[in-house]
């Protein structure tokens, strides 16, 4: 999977051919990849797949989940020059996609882990990168919520609409659904998250509750269904996360540590 990804952004990057490479000589060269920006770093995975499927050597100053700062030396490469120059934008772009998502999460995760709540991304990801980034938050020390419809059943509230009668659905849901798959139930008030924990809910997703509100139903949680998981969502932000963390939730979701995260900045410098 990481091949033909690397395949393809090589492909829209490269086209028929590098220009480049048909009015020079190849020589053998080396670069640096300079860090302009403080961050963590991710992109280790991808990068060494790109190595080896472009013939050239990376030097590691810095793997996944190191942090640096601006003025670091993050790789050192070695290579023909035709290679080097071909990839350049392709390896930056992935450097600095992956680790501007990382960079964000590692300030979110650093609020939340005082108080041992997961921080979780969401299915909020641009088409076709979702293993990318959810590579990337991951890295930044976040937990991967369902990577896609097939492996956790979630009754958002435009589910919940077309259900009649949510208890046989429940039942019907257990029968039909894998054994080790979830249900996640969404709630937007105080009352829907009793009613999901009480129809048999192995997670209740608070959605858009106020603070006041995700304590109470962690309060009820703890005095009639301990077994169930609280996860709180809905524009929540670096300068509120904490707050919710402190309630006592289980886990945090939120996609802006993909869709807010601001690309910080790196370069290659040819020796």
């Amino acid at each position: 999977m990481i091949e033909q990804f690397i395949r393809d952004v090589l492909a829209e990057d490269v086209g028929r051919g590098d220009l480049y490479a048909r009015v020079s000589a190849s020589v053998d060269a080396s670069a640096k990849i300079i860090a302009k920006s403080d961050g963590v770093f991710a992109g280790e995975e991808y990068l060494r797949v790109l190595a080896i499927m472009e013939k050239f050597e990376i030097f590691w100053h810095k793997n996944d989940g190191e942090r640096f700062v601006s003025g670091d030396v993050l790789l050192g490469l070695s290579g023909d020059s035709h290679t080097l120059l071909r990839i350049e934008r392709t390896l930056l772009n992935m450097l600095l996609h992956a680790s501007s998502i990382a960079t964000l999460t590692r300030q979110y995760v650093d609020l939340v882990t005082p108080y041992g709540t997961k921080l979780l991304d969401t299915r909020k990801t641009r088409p076709l990168l979702r293993n990318f980034e959810k590579y990337a938050t991951r890295i930044g020390g976040a937990t991967n919520h369902r990577m896609g419809l097939d492996d956790a059943l979630m009754l958002k509230d435009t589910h919940l609409k077309t259900i009649e009668n949510l208890e046989q659905f429940m039942e019907e849901a257990r029968v039909k659904i894998p054994f080790t798959a979830k249900i996640e139930i969404e709630a937007e008030t105080i009352e829907m998250a009793k009613k999901a924990m009480e129809v048999g809910a192995d997670i209740v997703m608070c959605d858009n509750m106020s603070v006041e509100a995700l304590r109470e139903v962690v309060e009820y949680k703890w005095e009639h269904h301990s077994s169930v998981l609280l996860e709180a969502s809905g524009n929540i932000t670096l300068s509120t996360i904490e707050s919710y963390a402190q309630t006592g939730v289980d886990a945090i979701s939120t996609g802006s540590l993909i869709h807010q995260a601001n690309w910080i900045d790196m370069s290659m410098k040819m020796d």
